[in-house]
């Protein structure tokens, strides 16, 4: 009869419990720091973003988010690292412009692009700047047409594969015109060598051409984003001046290990947008010439796979190949 009593009892007990163990959550994240892979050397503008997404981050999470940069191999380093790490939430990363470009010019890469990743969020975007000689009898995206087909031109990038050398080989096919890269280590040699004449264009960020620019040293004809700038809005598109469909925008993403648990992935993206919004945050992607998008995962997984299948269709038949 004592162990029937007893028996009761336990039952019962284990029923009072019961429901509050039920409303817990199965899983608490996070329960230790987070690490952030940053594929670039510290210093530059993937790094500083990189920064401002951990730190944004952390304070939402209450938890330590701790930036780990590993550059090399144009992102290939850090991004293959990320891809092999614990699928748990505690381990995100940031990519870039040449994530979708790169499957296109690498024999083989270690990772998917799209399916080793669960997409997260694009953080901004920025477009490019097309400059030209100011010597040169050209004010706008016409009259740089018209010069090409007149005689042979040469525009100068940041290397191979970079946003300014997509953008020209996108030029060079939507304008059915010729034009010879050189391409550079950076887009400041570059703009160097298009102030001496060597150079007749250059599609470069606003950061490294609105200081020449403004002293007179170039000349800005156009935007390379299918939308007018903020920063910039009397300088026209190149699509508005005759090239429908002309779209290059360098833009900075988060993404997660393929089959990180789908509410994780949403709760870190609702937590970045809400820390974009802060003003303090505003001004200092302003300063790095950002605009913020802050994409649902389900939006950014769409960008990916159809900016991965446009540079595939641009680069097919052109000689672009990594440095």
């Amino acid at each position: 009869m004592r162990n029937d009593i007893i028996h009761v009892i336990a039952v019962l007990v284990i029923g009072m419990f019961a429901p509050a163990a039920l409303a817990q959550p199965a899983t608490k994240y996070p329960t230790r720091p987070v690490r952030m892979i940053v594929p670039a050397p510290p210093g530059g503008t993937t790094d500083l973003l990189g920064r401002l997404v951990a730190e944004r981050l952390a304070e939402a999470l209450t938890q330590q988010v701790v930036v780990d940069n590993r550059g090399g191999a144009e992102g290939i380093v850090g991004t293959e690292l990320l891809a092999r790490a614990p699928a748990d939430g505690h381990t995100l990363g940031i990519i870039y412009t040449p994530h979708t470009v790169l499957p296109h010019l690498q024999k083989k890469l270690p990772y998917d692009p799209l399916k080793d990743f669960a997409a997260v969020s694009q953080l901004t975007e920025a477009p490019l700047i097309l400059v030209v000689h100011p010597a040169l009898p050209v004010h706008k995206v016409a009259d740089l047409i018209a010069l090409a087909k007149s005689k042979p031109l040469v525009y100068g990038s940041a290397g191979n594969g970079s946003g300014g050398h997509l953008s020209g080989e996108l030029l060079k096919q939507l304008a059915k015109i010729d034009a010879t890269h050189v391409p550079y280590k950076g887009a400041g040699p570059a703009a160097i060598d298009l102030m001496s004449g060597q150079l007749q264009f250059q599609f470069g960020s606003h950061i490294t051409t609105k200081g020449f620019v403004a002293a007179g040293r170039l000349r800005a004809i156009a935007v390379s984003s299918a939308r007018r700038s903020p920063e910039l809005p009397n300088l026209p598109t190149v699509a508005e001046q005759g090239l429908p469909g002309f779209e290059f925008v360098n833009w900075f993403g988060m993404v997660a290990p393929a089959r990180t648990p789908a509410s994780i992935v949403s709760g870190v993206q609702k937590k970045i947008a809400l820390g974009f919004q802060q003003p303090a945050t505003l001004a200092k992607l302003v300063a790095l010439d950002s605009t913020v998008v802050a994409s649902t995962p389900a939006a950014f997984s769409l960008f990916l796979a159809a900016d991965l299948e446009k540079w595939g269709r641009v680069l097919r038949n052109s000689v672009v190949k990594a440095d």
